[in-house]
Order: structure tokens, then sequence, then C-alpha cells
């Protein structure tokens, strides 16, 4: 199967969207299936990633965070790029501005296309102090998803909110989560003890310093005795929350087995965000069996077990989020057991069948589209093949 994956974000940037189509394009490769992937353009942008060709188009930097790329323009581009790929099936990664046109460029080519809905912008609008724009925000994604031929969504909420803005030919698609890397073997004492030496209980977020994360409720944690604020990411914020926050611990940016040392390092994991369409994050600190304290909205809603593997509040609600962290910190017993039940809940949810699940998805998204389509892509491949014997 040939597949052009249209990134709105990508490398070297670092978040959910970037790291789910790095494992998407390492199990396609893995099938023998050839992958295009379309960004926008920027410094840093790799032209490979493995074997797949990875082609850019002109972007400009959003103001105030000058890592997002936003690459508008003519469509005639993105429809050269896919017509010269060729590809069986067309996947829009968080689209927005470039998966805009990547749809219009698959329609005008007749390819069939599956759109991952995994960035909430009209929610971020809002954080962003752009309160104005939400209803115009969503006729885009009204317009994109409406073109697709399916619609994935990574959580129940976010499949509700989709269906509430007339959005239909909607299916569950979750995220996986590497629980070899993640995982409560990479606790490492002497990390901890080098930012509390005291022995303080460590309560970190983890993500992108940024508006739409609300990282600024973690200071209603400030007064809780015994514990070390840690905050792991960085972003547009960090200057402001290390002034409002300076008691706590910021790591910076952290990748690979540093970051999964960090998360399961921690005793407590808070995220404050209330625009996760699944949040990542929540599922790796529950790999690594640290329990989570989440705000009751989006995605963390299908993952945290509440009373089991963590507590959920009410948005807004920080006297709730606080009571809940006191509840976890000061209860060795209590936190060990939703530790394990945490990771337990999600040891089995690897990216190996989860993108196996994607590439059913794929395969429907091209049948509805032409039912003969299936079985002209097998053939063409069982040609392939055949010549390479040859």
């Amino acid at each position: 199967m040939k597949v052009a994956i249209i990134a709105e974000s990508f490398l070297p940037q670092t978040n959910g969207v970037v790291h789910t189509i790095l494992r998407v394009v390492e199990h396609l490769e893995s099938r023998g299936d050839e992958v295009l992937i379309v960004a926008p353009a920027a410094r840093g942008v790799p032209a490979t990633v493995s074997r797949s060709r990875v082609a850019t188009v002109p972007a400009w930097s959003f103001p105030g965070y000058a890592d997002v790329r936003v690459a508008t323009g003519r469509v005639a581009p993105v429809t050269a790029i896919l017509r010269e790929f060729a590809p069986d099936v067309v996947h829009l990664a968080s689209p927005f501005a470039l998966g805009w046109r990547a749809a219009l460029a698959a329609r005008a080519l007749d390819l069939p296309v599956v759109a991952v809905f995994q960035t909430d912008v009209p929610g971020y609008a809002s954080r962003y102090g752009l309160k104005g724009t939400a209803a115009l925000l969503w006729r885009r994604v009204r317009d994109i998803h409406g073109h697709a031929t399916l619609n994935l969504v990574p959580s129940t909420a976010t499949q509700r909110e989709l269906e509430e803005q007339g959005i239909r030919r909607i299916r569950m698609w979750r995220r996986g989560v590497d629980s070899e890397r993640f995982t409560p073997d990479n606790r490492s004492h002497a990390w901890r003890r080098s930012i509390a030496p005291g022995g303080e209980k460590l309560v970190g977020f983890v993500g992108r310093l940024a508006p739409e994360k609300q990282v600024q409720d973690l200071a209603a944690l400030r007064d809780v005795p015994g514990i070390k604020l840690v905050v792991i990411g960085d972003g547009p914020e960090r200057h402001r929350l290390q002034k409002l926050l300076p008691e706590a611990h910021f790591t910076g940016m952290l990748h690979g087995d540093d970051l999964a040392r960090a998360v399961a390092g921690l005793d407590v994991l808070v995220n404050t965000s209330e625009t996760e369409t699944f949040c990542q994050v929540v599922q790796e600190a529950m790999a690594s069996a640290v329990p989570v304290v989440a705000s009751a909205v989006g995605g963390p809603v299908d993952l945290v077990d509440q009373s089991r593997t963590g507590w959920l509040y009410e948005p807004g609600d920080l006297t709730a989020m606080v009571a809940h962290v006191k509840d976890l910190t000061g209860d060795e017993y209590k936190r060990a057991a939703f530790g394990r039940a945490a990771r337990r809940s999600v040891v089995l949810r690897g990216w190996r069948p989860v993108c196996s699940e994607l590439v059913g998805h794929y395969a429907a998204a091209v049948e509805q589209h032409d039912p003969s389509g299936l079985e002209t892509i097998r053939l063409r491949h069982l040609g392939t093949r055949r010549s390479a014997r040859r």
C-alpha cells in the first residue's frame, strides 16, 4: 500500500501528533508499505525518516510560538506532490491548514482520505485569547472532516464533540504506548534525590509549556506540605511559569530514556489541560506505574479509572485537584496500589496492534471510496513482489 501522510506538524517539533506519525511510519515500513510524508517547511525538517521521503511546503511561524509552522497557501503544490506519488490513501494527521489543502487536493485527484482528529484547534484558540474565532475554526474542522472518507478520533469525548458539530463517518482509533520504555523499572532514586534531597514526594506535569496546557494551575499546589513540583517540558510559557513557580524544578525538554526516567521518577502526575483529545502523557505515566490526577474532560476521562488508577476533577475545581494530590501523596499504600492498577490497565496497548488497526481503517476507506480498490492494490503489490523475485 502507498500512504501519503499529511503532517500538520512534524520534526523537529516534539508533540503527540509527531510521535504518532513516527510510530505509524515505522509500522508501515515494517509491512513493506511505501510512505510519503508532507510537512510544513522548517529549519531541521529531515529529508527522510527511515526509508520514507519527506516533502515540504512553504510555511510561516505562528505569532508568539515560533516553533509552530503554519502551511497556508495554494492547493496546487500539494496536488502536484500527491499526483506524483499516487497514493492509495491519504492520511491527514491532525489536519487544519495544510490538512485542508490536502483534503481539497485529494478530492481533485479522487483519492480516499482518512482524517485523524487529534488537536482541538478551536479549544486552543480560546486559550490564546481568540474566543470570537471558535465558530469560524469549527467551520474549517467541519469542512476538512466532511471531505474525508473516514474520520478517526482518539476518545469518546472527542467523538461526541465531532458528532455535535455534524461530522459523520467517525471511528475510534486510540493511541499505543511503549510499555517497555515507560516502565516503573526506570525509577531512579538518584535522580529523585537530586531534585528532592529532603525526600519530598514528586508531583509533576509533563508536556508543552503553552497557554492551552494551563500549567499555571499547579500554583494551587504550592502550599501542599511534603511535595516538590516538577515541570517536564518546554515552550513559550516557561519563563512566566518559572516566575510563578520559583520553588518548582523545571527539567526542560526531555526525550527517549531521559523522559522515561523522569516520568517513572514521579509519585503523581497532574494533567491540568482541558483541551486534550487523548493525552499520551497520561498513558505513559500509567505505564510507568504513576497514578494520575487530571481534569475530567477530553481524553483523560477514557484513560483514568476513577478511584482505581487515579482521580479526575471537574474543570476549574482546583480545590478538588489539591485534595486528590494530597490523598495520593499522603498514603503510600494507596499510591502504590493505584500505580500497579494503572500499569495493568495500559500495558497491553502496544503500538503494533494500534497501527494494525489503523491499516484496517485505511483498507475500509479504500473500499468505501472504490469497492474494487483493495483488489487493485493487492494485485499491484503481488506484481511488485514477483518482479523482485525475478
